[in-house]
């Protein structure tokens, strides 16, 4: 009595048998079978059929028992990643940690696993403690036990609409509660990405770390620099792609998890400047992921490393480098140090230099400038890019109110656009017609041009009813000052010899 009573003063939960599940039927849980993958269901029963056990598994459960739609469906069974490959006609085994079959149909994606044995003294492991392979197979229950937390390590049947639950899972899922399964040092040592994943998971779910699972973290950090750069990668932009990407960040430095992994946010996140831009950018790919619309990875490491970037231009210029070329250097500098700790794909990273190397091009308004920036493949990035500078106060908003008007413009637009931006911000009077009835009316005050208006009528009169012989010269007459506005008062000549 009293040991339960601590635990229940302490939050600790006493361990249920792990080969002992909590079966809940539909009515128990909740889950509605539409938002079932079709697909996840047809992998489930291709391997029930064939005579294995299979079950979605892990987070898509996870969300169907939050009444969330998932994204991916991961499946688990006994059968092993050879017999699962023969199953399927697009099936690939993948991995060296850990062997998976990826099973495709047309684009879509499922990741099938074999149940997971117990950790052996065997695996092998780092100096740290980090298992580097683990393809130990085992049973199910053994495989929950395997699982990082427990809201992660529940079973869902779709044939008999069941889900077993060998952790409280779904009592967690009630209390909002993350918890890891196991002793937190050691399920940390194992795989020092959890720690990413806990914060993730309580940024995205608003879900609170129960405290053993919080405690171990702070101290136990520095184990995420011997993960390699690649799942660091993989797991960041899990977390900024999230929809919750600032709640994330946030929960890092809280958990003191951003010392190292991304060296601006100890700088950045401290400066008015950087801590609204980033505000800025993160909040704007939260609600594209919100509405469903798809991310660009390069954009978003831009827009995170960007003040870096700009700091070390600044610094190469005032050591006199040239303003482009010290650009280059400095994003250059900036890309190699956050390679070692992120492995930023090539490809992301080449975006990101086209998306930095625009913004001093958004400046060069005049000529065919403009348009041949509008024709970069990147163009886009770039400009709303630059919109978001605008927005942070980092440069006059009237550059992106131009661009915008340049961008969304008709040919005549753009064409009075770049005037305008030629002439330093002043409209030019238009060109005057050069025609010859233009050409005559030059200069003219406002009673001459209405002699010349009349005139005009007066010669196409005479033109209908030819004058006498007499009053040809009055003709004559007439034309003789016409001619002589025609070249500009007469030139040289006499007044009346033109």
């Amino acid at each position: 009595m009293i040991k339960k009573f601590i635990r229940k003063i302490l939050g600790v939960k006493s361990a249920r048998p792990s080969n002992e599940p909590i079966i809940l039927g539909p009515k128990d849980h909740g889950i509605d079978p539409r938002m079932v993958s079709n697909n996840a269901v047809r992998v489930t029963s291709t391997l029930q059929e064939a005579g294995f056990e299979a079950f979605v598994v892990g987070g898509a459960v996870r969300d169907l028992l939050l009444g969330v739609k998932p994204k991916d469906f991961d499946i688990a069974t006994n059968a092993t990643p050879e017999q699962v490959k023969r199953l399927f006609r697009r099936a690939f085994i993948i991995g060296r940690r850990f062997q998976i079959v990826h099973v495709m149909f047309g684009q879509d994606l499922l990741e099938v696993t074999t149940f997971r044995g117990t950790t052996t003294d065997n695996a092998p492991k780092d100096e740290h403690g980090r298992v580097l392979r683990d393809n130990t197979f085992g049973s199910q229950a053994e495989d929950a036990e395997r699982r990082d937390f427990t809201i992660n390590a529940m079973y869902y049947n779709p044939a008999t609409q069941e889900v077993l639950d060998y952790h409280g899972g779904t009592s967690d899922i009630k209390s909002k509660t993350l918890r890891i399964i196991g002793q937190p040092e050691a399920r940390y040592r194992e795989d020092p990405v959890r720690m990413l994943r806990v914060v993730r998971f309580a940024a995205k779910l608003k879900f609170s770390i129960e405290r053993s699972t919080a405690e171990p973290i702070g101290v136990m950090a520095p184990l995420i620099d011997n993960v390699p750069a690649a799942r660091v990668f993989d797991e960041m932009l899990k977390l900024l792609t999230s929809g919750q990407a600032l709640a994330c960040l946030q929960q890092l430095r809280k958990e003191g998890l951003h010392h190292g992994l991304l060296p601006m946010l100890d700088v950045v996140l401290e400066q008015p400047m950087g801590t609204k831009f980033v505000t800025l950018a993160l909040d704007s790919t939260d609600k594209r992921v919100m509405a469903g619309k798809t991310v660009s990875p390069g954009f978003l490491f831009a827009s995170l490393l960007w003040h870096q970037v700009l700091e070390k231009w600044q610094a190469y210029e005032a050591a006199g480098e040239l303003p482009i070329p010290g650009l280059h250097l400095a994003a250059d500098e900036v890309l190699d140090s956050q390679t070692e700790k992120l492995a930023i794909q090539r490809k992301i990273g080449s975006d990101m230099r086209d998306i930095w190397a625009m913004q001093p091009r958004f400046e060069r308004r005049n000529g065919k400038n403009p348009y041949k920036l509008l024709e970069h493949p990147r163009f886009r990035a770039g400009y709303d890019f630059l919109l978001l500078r605008c927005a942070s106060g980092e440069i006059d908003r009237e550059l992106g109110d131009w661009w915008t008007a340049f961008y969304e413009g008709d040919e005549s637009m753009r064409a009075e656009l770049v005037t305008v931006a030629s002439s330093g911000g002043k409209k030019k009077k238009p060109a005057p017609r050069r025609g010859a009835r233009a050409a005559a009316q030059e200069d003219v005050p406002a009673d001459a041009q209405t002699e010349a208006d009349e005139g005009d009528e007066s010669d196409d009169d005479e033109f209908l009813n030819p004058p006498s012989e007499g009053e040809a010269p009055a003709r004559k007459r007439r034309r003789r000052p016409r001619r002589a506005r025609r070249n500009g008062g007469g030139g040289n000549a006499p007044a009346g010899e033109a």
